[in-house]
């Protein structure tokens, strides 16, 4: 026969608890130092106190909101990791406690730098979601299989002919004024122009001979 199970021999009692801790006292955990002078403490203290306790935790939020971004998943997406670290750490600035969170290009020293260096803007196919993109290539797709119809590239093809009569006429006409615009002027030139008056001014070179310059 089965004999019931003793739960004793799993779960010791509080009185073995007790004795436990009495063999193996718990460590308190040991206070932590002040933090040294950022001024006068070493490169390698500063970075512990003053750099990493804010740097870390912003990295591990960069890399969640690149996971929710799917940048791991594409090789392209609108996710700025620069831009967002910066806004992360400028919102969680000690010094900033008490104010209000800022948009990374409401940061001051971001707009000033972005007024003297422009960013080109962001292909718009970044700004699709997966269901807008969807729509969008399902619809070229079915435009596709509507223009591989037989009837329908009969009526491009009538419509492609009739834009080139349509050319034709235009070229004809811009000739015709061309040579009309060059009959205009060779008609001009040739006209005989008005006599111009002149002058006559006698100079004396010497006592014999005299000099006519037509003016």
């Amino acid at each position: 026969m089965l004999q019931p199970l003793c739960t004793e021999q799993f779960y010791p009692s509080p009185a073995a608890d007790a004795v436990v801790q009495q063999l193996f006292p718990i460590p308190e955990a040991a206070p932590l130092p002040e933090a040294p002078d950022p001024k006068t403490c070493s490169p390698q203290e500063y970075l512990e106190y003053y750099i990493f306790p804010v740097l870390l935790p912003g990295m591990t939020e960069l890399l969640h909101q690149a996971k929710k971004e799917k940048c791991f998943e594409r090789k392209r997406t609108k996710f700025i990791a620069c831009d967002f670290l910066t806004e992360w750490l400028y919102n969680h600035n000690p010094r900033r406690k008490d104010e209000s969170f800022t948009e990374f290009f409401s940061i001051p020293f971001v707009h000033d730098w972005l007024k003297d260096h422009p960013r080109e803007p962001l292909p718009l196919s970044f700004f699709l979601s997966e269901e807008e993109a969807s729509v969008i290539i399902q619809a070229f797709w079915r435009g596709y299989r509507v223009r591989c119809d037989r009837e329908v590239q009969e009526l491009r093809q009538w419509q492609k002919q009739l834009r080139d009569e349509k050319i034709i006429f235009q070229r004809v006409e811009e000739f015709w004024a061309r040579q009309e615009a060059k009959g205009a002027a060779v008609t001009s030139r040739t006209r005989p122009k008005k006599s111009s008056s002149t002058k006559v001014v006698l100079l004396p070179i010497t006592e014999q001979f005299l000099i006519m310059i037509v003016v």
